[in-house]
């Protein structure tokens, strides 16, 4: 075989060369290499039976785009070529097939070490782009790889790692991506991939920047771009859920001066569902309902109200219908009305607490359009965690009070909750009437039944109580099987044994596997194995206030304890000297005994 540059005229495409006969081969991925590099690999020919011409056997694609490029200048340059011996089609065929299976890329961490070659030779990505026939996005995306940390691009090489993983660890911090590394080689850790990452990474649902209503630009909210250019993420998702809301309020006023009868907001915890409802105009009264969802996206649905609504709309507009005759006041008296007579009661409100009180709580149990109260669901992860929560201790005492309260308020003892929120299947007066006839510390039975209900699960308001009631968990908890069975921690769980167990022990077992480290901590909280129990003990997680076992972090209750303390800490610094902490919270002013009674 030798090496020669042989004008584009004195070549053709031979039988052999897999591509012959098809149409023109597509060479828009490498035209642009071509017409900026011209053709550096050689093309394989040999000999034909026509003087001084040759075929090709393998490279007619680089051949198409240098004819290309020769009707676009007018000038042909030659081709290199490595000539094969004439008349052995078996070999032709062969290196055919070599040389075009050769052509396919190679995967995308060689990509990037050869990338950044070019990078530091002071190459942009649009000329990388050029060069390879690449997108810029593509290259950019592949330059992203350089963030992770040699061992994680070692794992994507060897296909340990799929794309989706790998992308958003782009994202990540060194100290996180060292803390998923640990996850992944710790055999009784779980390492989130794919989409679950995503939330390991920002803590709870992924926020795309996108979705903000308001400028992103100078609102102070914090983002994490996605360095293959293509998505952002918020970093803040309190910051962003303050700004998000206080746009939705803007387009809820906006709405609401442009004519519509009302613009309801459907919380991230509930969907709106077209087929329930029914398109109207709005000069019909149509609304319009705002959906919230967790990751940010906001939806608005212009015109709509319920299907029993319509119904009865079509019914009123039925040719045979009794017209209802035309109201005494005009629409703008009735407001004028409403206004001045919900300035007077709420005046008069301010001097009878005990009677606000009341209609407060009526209001967190029916709800209204301007008052929403949402149960805590108590999701759990699986079926284990929601069978421990339901036959622990806490539970009970709860559950069993709720079904007083249901059975004071004249409620269905076996309903799920007291806290309604639907605002339509209860009558809200009668219940604030029912609330009024009550002693004050039945309703304080039922305020504490609601709010317990309505406290938000990992909130830090939690901590707050917790500590303001001094709770102890070992009044309400004890270690279980689904507890043990979620710590798969080595270094914690040996922090764990020397708590039950003492340091001698731990020390003694820190060579042991987890499952015999989980063995020997059961058998010291039950006393069981020779071991003497561990009576009352408490993991520091669990416990008011909350500690870490480890410099890691991310321990959703001490994160929700530091907020809890923090707002402790700014409210101690704005209160008078000296304020009675035994001060019952249900108290209430002498003077609003006689007025509540009347």
């Amino acid at each position: 075989m030798k090496l020669d540059h042989i004008p584009l005229d004195r070549l053709s495409v031979s039988k052999t060369n897999m591509r012959y006969g098809k149409k023109p081969p597509d060479v828009s991925d490498i035209l642009p290499t071509v017409r900026k590099r011209g053709v550096i690999v050689p093309v394989l020919v040999r000999p034909n039976c026509a003087a001084d011409a040759f075929e090709i056997v393998a490279g007619a694609r680089r051949f198409r785009a240098a004819q290309i490029v020769a009707e676009e200048t007018g000038h042909a340059e030659p081709m290199p070529c490595a000539i094969l011996e004439a008349d052995d089609d078996a070999a032709a065929i062969e290196a055919s097939l070599i040389e075009n299976i050769a052509r396919l890329d190679p995967n995308e961490v060689s990509r990037w070490e050869t990338f950044v070659r070019l990078v530091k030779q002071g190459q942009t990505p649009e000329d990388i782009g050029a060069t390879f026939g690449l997108p810029d996005l593509m290259v950019r995306r592949i330059l992203a790889l350089g963030n992770l940390l040699p061992r994680i691009r070692d794992l994507y090489r060897a296909d340990k790692l799929d794309p989706a993983t790998v992308r958003h660890l782009t994202m990540a911090s060194k100290a996180q991506q060292k803390a998923w590394l640990a996850l992944y080689d710790d055999p009784d850790g779980y390492a989130p991939s794919g989409h679950q990452l995503k939330a390991w990474l920002f803590g709870g649902a992924a926020i795309k920047a996108a979705t903000a209503l308001f400028p992103m630009e100078g609102s102070g909210v914090a983002i994490v771009a996605d360095l293959f250019g293509e998505d952002a993420y918020v970093a803040d998702p309190d910051a962003f859920w303050i700004a998000q809301n206080a746009a939705i309020e803007a387009r809820r006023d906006a709405y609401l001066e442009a004519g519509w009868a009302d613009v309801v907001i459907v919380p991230a915890s509930e969907q709106f569902h077209s087929w329930e409802y029914e398109k109207t105009g709005k000069r019909r009264g149509g609304r319009v309902y705002v959906d919230v969802r967790a990751n940010g996206e906001v939806t608005f649905h212009e015109g709509y109200v319920s299907r029993a609504e319509a119904r009865r709309a079509a019914k009123a507009d039925a040719p045979d219908a009794i017209k209802p005759a035309r109201p005494e006041v005009t629409g703008a008296m009735q407001a004028y009305l409403d206004l001045h007579r919900h300035a007077a009661v709420r005046a008069a409100l301010v001097g009878h607490p005990g009677v606000a009180l009341r209609l407060m709580v009526a209001h967190a149990i029916v709800g209204s359009h301007l008052f929403r109260v949402t149960p805590e669901p108590q999701n759990a992860r699986s079926e284990a965690v929601a069978e421990s929560l339901e036959t622990c201790r806490g539970e009970s005492v709860f559950d069993e009070k709720r079904r007083a309260v249901l059975a004071l308020l004249g409620f269905d003892p076996e309903a799920a909750t007291v806290t309604r929120g639907n605002g339509d299947a209860y009558d809200l007066a009668g219940l604030f009437y029912r609330l009024i006839e009550l002693p004050d510390p039945c309703v304080m039975d039922v305020v504490a039944v609601v709010m317990g209900e309505t406290l938000a699960s990992g909130s830090a308001a939690v901590d707050a109580t917790g500590l303001q009631l001094g709770v102890a968990m070992a009044d309400w908890w004890e270690a279980d099987p689904v507890f043990l069975e979620l710590v798969r921690n080595r270094e914690v769980l040996l922090a764990i044994l020397a708590e039950v167990a003492g340091e001698p022990v731990a020390t003694a077992n820190a060579g042991e596997k987890g499952k015999t480290l989980k063995a020997i901590i059961a058998d010291s909280l039950a006393g069981t194995g020779g071991r003497t129990k561990a009576a009352r003990w408490v993991p520091r997680w669990l416990a008011f206030p909350p500690a870490a076992y480890t410099a890691r972090g991310g321990v959703g209750t001490v994160g929700s304890a530091a907020l809890a303390a923090a707002a402790a800490s700014a409210a101690s610094a704005d209160l008078p000297e000296d304020p009675d902490p035994t001060a019952p919270a249900g108290a209430r002013a002498p003077e609003d005994e006689p007025r509540l009674a009347a």
